[in-house]
């Protein structure tokens, strides 16, 4: 499981802002909005016919390859990297 999240937003002015953002802290505020989420995405999966113990791992192996995942954008004279690790 992706333990932090740091994002960089370089600005215009060239002072970059720094995010980091602790994963787990963060699911264990919003776990009740997780297991809402989760009660939903098995009804959805029982009403289309898709097994749930398989899309359950399959979410699972998503969020596990998440580590060190990095996500650069730049528009213009502003660019933002978003890395999972």
């Amino acid at each position: 499981m992706p333990q932090l999240l740091t994002v960089r937003v370089e600005r215009p002015d060239g002072r970059p802002i720094r995010i980091w953002v602790p994963v787990l802290p963060v699911v264990l505020v919003l776990s009740p909005v997780v297991v809402l989420a989760l009660a939903v995405a098995a009804v959805a999966c029982l009403v289309r016919g898709v097994s749930v113990v398989r899309a359950f791992s399959t979410g699972w192996r998503i969020v596990s390859a998440l580590p060190g995942t990095r996500v650069h954008v730049e528009q213009g004279r502003t660019a933002v990297l978003a890395t999972v690790r």
